[in-house]
């Protein structure tokens, strides 16, 4: 049975304690996220499920029960408390996608510990800023990544422990550490730290998709909203095989790649090995997978291999699927429907909101393109562009914005407080981030830009520095590349504005092809024209860039920001979530 009733019944008398109420929750049982998501499903008698399926590179296979989850995270609790660190430090976690990496999130917030996951793929200058950034205390990774560390080391002063956990022990180097959660004592028991709602949990940096990235801190009462929108959005029930494909170095991979679906004792798989269509559509297969949480860059991948690898699949297993980390065009949606028989359901949030805002839901009729409706609870706009104030009319273009207080909401951003007071629409000068995050008379303001239209449907138009201004009209760039992706020759498509004397700014677009076709003169006036036809000469790019490969940061968002700055001259900023050629 779904978990879900209509959307109009949702938001009837909606209150945030309907969070406890799915989680079957007491008043008096202990907070802490590594406590619920693995001795508190084990005491509702789930102790012998199986939480975990993860599978890496060479074929190899684990499976791990919930009782597992739990002593291995103790044992990583345990093991870091042992090495003196103590409830506040922030922790790295700084690996791949391998079981250790899951372990040691539960058991650095049991310890009382700030988690800080870091995608495993930045290099060392990149990880040195964040560790400065964070005041890291202590990193875990691998042998493979120890070295990156080493690079740095002398650099940060407050990081005090290395632990390799996964490896060979005689490779160590200097006061390095070795620890294998699996191959230690089992801890049976650990005391996990009680926490209030407001003690930080996870600590995330954005992606740098636009200026410098940010530490944004969460706590541990974000798992209201987290479990809450796993329940309602992602529809998880307790039979679920569930499979988000994110990592854990972005926030995804932790709201609703650890804490959501285990905070509901719910079976979920990792894949930890490279992207082929036929390698994912097998995981599928396999582990007879029935939620499925991607993004479409991947999306994106998969439609352009076509039809012929899923035929070769029985995917019949799967019964939803969701969509995440930038919006998804609205080809994409017709697409998935055709191939699976279910249309990809588009979720909007950010780093910084750590749970669901705006979405599609099941059983919510879909209009393809949309981001859909905020999720009940969340008070949502969009504000005028200067005045800052909510927009009535429809269609109408202005700055996505939510009412403070919602349980997921970060509480700031590490040592900055003067940006994090930047993103609240009329803040008082030099308010608090406490006084910000609980005054409902302010806006937090997204930095994205859209309209709603008459039926209350949110419709993305780009980030707010993305927006082209072409003759006093504002052009989106999704919009655009959404375009651009439905021509016969298009593989993916960024836009952005080209600065122009007459127009203020005129599309330029950089295009990567599929196999088959090369650029010429011809193709170039059948994209133009093309985009002229669908959208409006507005919206026709006046200048078409061939690229074998579109720049994106690691966690597969294009950098639009990298080719303005480039276009316009500008200082490109930070390239450290760059993606390697």
């Amino acid at each position: 049975m779904s978990n879900i009733g209509s959307y109009e019944e949702r938001l009837k008398d909606f209150d945030w304690g309907i969070a406890k109420e799915v989680l079957g929750w007491e008043n008096g049982e202990l907070l802490n996220i590594g406590h619920i998501c693995t001795d508190r499903i084990c005491a509702r008698g789930q102790a012998e499920k199986i939480a975990l399926i993860w599978e890496g590179f060479g074929d190899k296979k684990r499976t791990y029960t919930f009782g597992d989850l739990r002593i291995y995270s103790n044992g990583f609790a345990k093991f870091l408390r042992d090495q003196g660190l103590k409830p506040g430090d922030r922790i790295c976690i700084f690996m791949d996608k391998i079981p250790s990496l899951y372990f040691s999130f539960l058991g650095v917030l049991k310890m009382g510990g700030v988690a800080q996951p870091l995608f495993s793929a930045f290099g060392d200058e990149s990880l040195e800023v964040r560790l400065e950034s964070a005041g890291t205390a202590a990193i875990l990774t691998t042998r493979k990544h120890v070295k990156k560390i080493r690079k740095i080391l002398d650099k940060l002063p407050e990081l005090k422990h290395v632990i390799v956990v996964e490896g060979d022990e005689s490779k160590l180097k200097g006061e390095e550490v070795f620890f294998d959660v699996e191959a230690a004592p089992r801890v049976e028991e650990f005391d996990a730290y009680e926490v209030t709602p407001e003690t930080p949990s996870v600590l995330h940096y954005t992606s740098g998709t636009t200026g410098q990235p940010k530490g944004a801190q969460h706590v541990h009462s974000s798992i209201w909203g987290q479990a809450l929108t796993a329940s309602w959005v992602l529809d998880l029930r307790d039979d679920d095989i569930y499979w988000c494909t994110a990592d854990p170095g972005w926030v995804t991979g932790t709201s609703y790649g650890i804490i959501g679906p285990w905070s509901l004792g719910v079976t979920q798989c990792v894949l930890d090995s490279g992207f082929t269509s036929a390698r994912w559509y097998q995981f599928i297969q396999d582990n007879r997978i029935t939620v499925w949480y991607s993004a479409p860059t991947a999306i994106r991948s998969l439609m352009r291999d076509g039809v012929e690898p899923v035929n070769a699949h029985d995917l019949s297993s799967l019964r939803h699927l969701a969509s995440v980390g930038e919006p998804l065009n609205a080809e994409a949606v017709i697409w998935s429907e055709e191939v699976f028989g279910l249309p990809f359901l588009d979720t909007f949030w950010q780093t910084e909101t750590g749970a669901m805002m705006i979405s599609n839901y099941p059983g919510m009729p879909i209009k393809p393109g949309s981001m859909g409706k905020p999720f009940p609870g969340i008070e949502a706009a969009v504000l005028d562009l200067k005045t800052h104030e909510p927009i009535e009319e429809p269609d109408r273009v202005g700055l996505i914005a939510f009412r403070p207080g919602w349980p997921a909401m970060f509480r700031a951003y590490r040592n900055k407080p003067d940006i994090y007071r930047s993103k609240f629409a009329g803040a008082p000068e030099g308010a608090e981030p406490d006084e910000l995050r609980t005054n409902t008379d302010l806006w937090y303001v997204s930095g994205d830009r859209a309209s709603i239209d008459a039926d209350g449907y949110y419709w993305f138009v780009g980030r707010d520095d993305d927006v082209i201004n072409t003759g006093g009209h504002l052009v989106g760039p999704f919009e655009i590349e959404s375009a651009l992706v439905e021509h016969e020759a298009i593989a993916e498509a960024a836009a952005i504005g080209k600065p122009d004397k007459v127009n203020m700014e005129v599309v330029k677009a950089f295009v990567s092809l599929k196999p088959g076709f090369e650029p010429s003169g011809d193709l170039e006036l059948s994209i133009m024209n093309f985009i002229r036809k669908k959208l409006s000469p507005l919206a026709m790019p006046q200048e078409i860039e061939y690229m074998e490969k579109l720049p994106k940061t690691r966690s597969g968002k294009i950098l639009r920001r990298y080719l303005r700055a480039l276009e316009w001259g500008e200082d490109v900023g930070d390239l450290s979530t760059l993606e390697d050629d």
